[in-house]
């Protein structure tokens, strides 16, 4: 039992948002704070976005490659949930004054075409359940002040939520499999402004973006979340996060899948 107060933080990082302003780290204040506390804080704010209208969309896992967790200085993997309105159409500007230190990272999207529910999901119940892939771009974002955070900060902090742009051409499993072409070895290269700022393939994301897919299904499971059908997941990205600021276009090509493309308003 900890001292900690997961409806405070939850306010405190409700708060951040609306007004644009991070917070000091939650685990400053509260050093005994555990990941429990941190996904009770993450709850409590889904409850009221969705009390005001937003519905969830699919989740994302984070922190799954080794360049990732050095990057961010945790250890393990977690969750975040995303809003139908995080969504933002390829090559339309993003407003960037909506977020506070905004970072983009590639994935490969997953769009599930029937629902998995944890725990006991194994790796042939997630192929069977991806519809079809998408190249992706993740907008995260901390309403921490200058990204110090801990593994529950970011948990608590929706995962370091921010956007997602996906890119308009579906590719199934399948039709990657006949092109001689693995989700695991899948390659990426990264662009901010025309110039290579990073390369990584999709086995960044736990060894597989598959494995990422069961570890959430099977992590949120308990937690009675179901991963619907529908619903994207990002499993985690395949390079270190890159800075943008108003202005950037950043662009993902992956084999296989082509590309997406990003743009931030001046």
């Amino acid at each position: 039992m900890t001292s900690f107060d997961p409806d405070t933080a939850a306010k405190a990082l409700l708060q951040a948002y609306r007004d644009r302003a991070p917070i000091a780290p939650l685990t400053a204040a509260n050093p005994d704070m555990t990941a429990v506390d941190a996904y009770t804080t993450q709850l409590a704010q889904v409850r009221v976005w969705r009390d005001e209208g937003r519905t969830v969309r699919g989740h994302k896992v984070g922190l799954t490659s080794a360049v990732m967790q050095r990057q961010m200085g945790v250890d393990q993997p977690d969750y975040g949930h995303l809003m139908d309105d995080m969504f933002h159409m390829e090559n339309l500007p993003i407003p960037a004054d909506r977020y506070i230190s905004p970072r983009v990272e590639p994935e490969i999207a997953f769009v599930l075409k029937r629902s998995l529910t944890g725990p006991r999901v194994t790796v042939a119940d997630a192929i069977s359940a991806i519809d079809y892939v998408l190249p992706s771009l993740e907008v995260i974002d901390s309403r921490i002040a200058d990204w110090k955070i801990t593994l529950p900060d970011t948990i608590a902090d929706n995962a370091s939520s921010g956007g997602v742009v996906l890119g308009s051409t579906p590719v199934t499993v399948d039709q990657l499999t006949a092109a001689g072409l693995s989700l695991r070895t899948l390659g990426c290269v990264l662009y901010v402004d025309g110039q290579v700022v990073g390369t990584g393939a999709g086995g960044a994301a736990l060894g597989s973006p598959v494995n990422a897919l069961v570890w959430l299904a099977n992590t949120v499971g308990p937690l009675g979340i179901t991963l619907e059908a529908g619903n994207v997941i990002l499993p985690g990205s395949v390079t270190a996060a890159v800075p943008v600021r108003p202005g950037s276009t950043v662009t993902a090509t992956f084999a296989g899948l082509g590309s997406v493309t990003a743009t931030f308003a001046r």
